[in-house]
């Protein structure tokens, strides 16, 4: 845990990311799913979560997803890639962002 700074590792983690396949995904195999920096790392992503959520992490998946093609007024335009981590969580372990922590 020490291997990282605090400061980076709360740079790590910029936001769930809700959407059905998340929920999906959270209910049936208890894994919660981020928006991450594109350059983290998954033992980077296990540490982010376990500081900021005060949660064990069992295991991390990594998905780089490639941005769209979209229209802007004429032309055409490219959003970003990013990247997704899906946090598997130990058992009895959970995040509940509704309430805030």
């Amino acid at each position: 845990m020490s291997a990282y700074t605090q400061e980076r590792l709360l740079q790590v983690l910029l936001a769930p990311q809700i959407s059905e396949k998340a929920t999906f995904i959270a209910d049936k195999n208890e894994q919660v799913v981020f928006r991450v920096a594109p350059d983290a790392t998954k033992p980077e992503v296990k540490a982010a979560v376990e500081l900021l959520f005060k949660v064990e992490v069992e295991s991390v998946q990594v998905a780089n997803v490639k941005g769209k093609v979209k229209r802007f007024g004429r032309g055409m335009g490219r959003r970003k890639d990013w990247k997704k981590a899906f946090v598997c969580l130990k058992p009895g372990q959970e995040i509940n962002f509704a309430a805030g922590e």
